[in-house]
């Protein structure tokens, strides 16, 4: 059971696996929860975003606050890439077919691509609306209202961006990985207002101008980061130095191999691939070396934390001028 299905919140109630599935309690409603953490956390994003959306547009309204209206757009926007996301990783889960061999994750990664998109153009709107309002000299003295709506925004939705990456790193998502830090740009969208209403109560009407711009440029830093690591898995990149040379160090304490070369590893999804030659004594049988191989996959198994799917070419361990470089293990 993760730690956050038995918790109430206000309205809900999250079960947990002591049920047949993870349950939803609305209003004396009862609601099935999809079984994938990932789809669990996205869910509950999208509705803390309703929630926010409909209060800071409430209040914004009432007060005549502009920044916090702002602010419930830009949570309603992270409810749309909740959406997106959702949807990424529902067709990320189906199987492999004649012409998806590798799978249908890196529709998963397409969704981590929109919602860092979504990340660059909404720190730009945040930043560029700051610019003019500095340019047009608008003073914001909000009140009490919008400070308490500001506090409690940032505390939500910092909290959804812990769960969030949290899931993210455990499951090897790069789409909730970005939606995390959406939920994080919302945070900092808020701290804006916040700074606005205080500045406005102390008598400062640029604060929120200021505070606008910073946060905005923060969040376009943020989604252009993710939009690296996107591309760097839709462009066919490889697992990072450190994950390869844990790969390394399993494949060379696995019993019968005496070298390897033609390593390749990328990422689809959740899922990693890794493909490899690995040199055998030319004397061994074909069952002997297929334990050999099958050694190899299990080590890569034991070593990556994602899901993993490994290719083993076994190959007799004599010079026939290779043109790949081989790394030759040294006699026991």
């Amino acid at each position: 059971m993760t730690d956050w299905e038995s918790r109430t919140l206000p309205g809900f109630f999250f079960g947990s696996n002591h049920t047949p599935a993870y349950t939803l309690v609305v209003m004396g409603r009862l609601i099935r929860l999809p079984a994938d953490a990932g789809d669990r956390v996205t869910l509950l994003g999208v509705l803390w975003n309703v929630v926010l959306f409909m209060v800071k547009l409430a209040v914004g309204l009432l007060t005549g606050s502009a920044g916090l209206v702002a602010d419930g757009i830009h949570s309603a926007s992270d409810m749309a890439t909740d959406l997106a996301v959702l949807g990424g990783m529902h067709l990320a889960r189906r199987e492999a077919d004649e012409a998806h061999p590798y799978g249908h994750g890196r529709f998963e990664t397409l969704a981590g691509g929109i919602v860092a998109g979504a990340l660059i153009l909404v720190g730009a709107f945040i930043a560029w609306e700051g610019i003019l309002a500095l340019y047009r000299g608008v003073h914001s003295f909000p009140g009490p209202a919008v400070i308490a709506v500001a506090v409690l925004s940032i505390a939500i939705k910092e909290w959804m961006y812990q769960r969030t990456v949290s899931v993210a790193r455990r499951v090897g998502s790069a789409a909730l990985h970005a939606n995390a830090w959406h939920h994080r740009s919302d945070a900092m969208s808020s701290i804006a207002v916040l700074a606005g209403g205080i500045g406005g109560v102390i008598g400062w009407g640029h604060a929120d101008q200021l505070a606008s711009i910073i946060v905005g440029l923060m969040v376009v830093v943020a989604g252009g980061k993710t939009l690296v690591v996107v591309l760097h898995e839709l462009t066919e990149g490889g697992l990072g130095k450190d994950e390869v040379a844990r790969i390394r160090q399993a494949i060379e304490r696995v019993d019968g191999t005496q070298g390897w070369h033609h390593l390749r590893t990328r990422r689809v999804g959740r899922e990693t691939f890794v493909e490899l030659h690995v040199l055998v004594d030319p004397m061994l049988s074909v069952v002997d070396g297929h334990h050999v191989a099958t050694g190899v996959e299990e080590a890569i198994h034991a070593t990556c934390s994602q899901p993993v799917r490994a290719m083993v070419h076994v190959e007799p361990n004599v010079d026939r001028g290779r043109r790949h470089p081989t790394r030759k293990l040294p006699d026991a």
